[in-house]
């Protein structure tokens, strides 16, 4: 069967790869293609990117909200783009080794997902930041008995003392046994139907903003670690100390072949990413997608603000 869902994902891959060999327009001579997924991070981290190659004297072409995940990365092994901004914890997906426990932790699996992509794809993971866009479970501020800056052991002592919860949460975060039954059977807690609110998509705005206004007593949610709503909101992720869940640390991703041609890439965006924290990236992305601010801004106000850029 594993087989078989390999077969079906890189035949899908080629699909796609066609399909963007077919309708991309021709590079300018010797630019590097500079592309992101389509999310609110992706924009602003590859806008970080191409601004800082543009500033090294790099030609640089930009393909930023390209698409999601298997439109991008088929285009980067299709050779359509150059570089991009990836997530460690998707080596588990793009090499098939989701039951490795490698992935929770953030070193061991970007050494992992470096090796791996550079001996079967030629492709080069650079620093990642000091940042975990996974799954969290985020609680008000204002929580009787678990103030902000907890971990989830602290949550699973105050469920256990009786304390007042109520969850805001996807059916695929509720069922999956990699999300919330993870974080039940890490930490040695169980939710019961009544202190969930299970919601249809996985969109965390919606779970996010059920907590901040108490939407049928819910003071927790689902969000993802990143998530620029979180600050906005007035809401916590709760640390998971132990490891229940994958570490997607977001790195550029490079072809070798161009990184040879300009081994000055690494130089540009190592200290970039190395200086993206948690906190620094929920506030960014709460500039774009809570105040509507355009990526390319908000990456270079960023940028000028740590002397990056002039």
């Amino acid at each position: 069967m594993k087989c078989d869902i390999a077969k079906a994902l890189g035949l899908a891959l080629f699909a796609v790869a066609a399909i963007l060999f077919i309708i991309a327009p021709a590079r300018a001579a010797g630019a590097i293609v500079v592309a992101s997924k389509i999310d609110t991070e992706g924009a602003l981290l590859g806008q970080m990117i191409a601004a800082m190659l543009a500033e090294k004297g790099l030609p640089v072409e930009t393909k930023i909200q390209l698409g999601p995940t298997n439109i991008v990365r088929a285009a980067i092994l299709a050779g359509q783009i150059d570089l991009y901004p990836e997530y460690t914890g998707n080596g588990a997906i793009f090499f098939h080794r989701e039951a490795d426990p490698v992935w929770k932790n953030a070193a061991e699996g970007y050494a992992t997902v470096r090796r791996l992509d550079r001996a079967e794809n030629r492709l080069v993971w650079l620093k990642p930041a000091p940042a975990n866009n996974t799954w969290v479970i985020a609680i008000r501020n204002d929580l009787p008995g678990l103030p902000p800056g907890k971990c989830l052991d602290d949550l699973a002592r105050y469920l256990a003392q009786g304390g007042r919860f109520k969850l805001a949460a996807s059916a695929e975060f509720v069922e999956s046994p990699a999300a919330l039954p993870a974080f039940e059977e890490t930490y040695g807690f169980q939710l019961r139907e009544s202190q969930l609110l299970t919601l249809s998509g996985g969109n965390t705005a919606a779970t996010l903003r059920a907590a901040a206004e108490g939407t049928s007593g819910v003071n927790a949610a689902m969000a993802y670690g990143t998530d620029g709503e979180l600050a906005a909101l007035r809401l916590s992720a709760l640390c998971d100390d132990k490891g229940a869940q994958i570490v997607y640390a977001p790195a550029p991703v490079v072809r070798e072949a161009v990184l040879d041609r300009h081994p000055e890439i690494a130089a540009a965006l190592d200290p970039v990413f190395a200086s993206l924290t948690l906190t620094i990236l929920q506030g960014l992305n709460a500039r774009i997608a809570v105040a509507g601010e355009d990526p390319r801004a908000v990456a270079s106000d960023y940028l000028k603000s740590r002397q990056f850029l002039p």
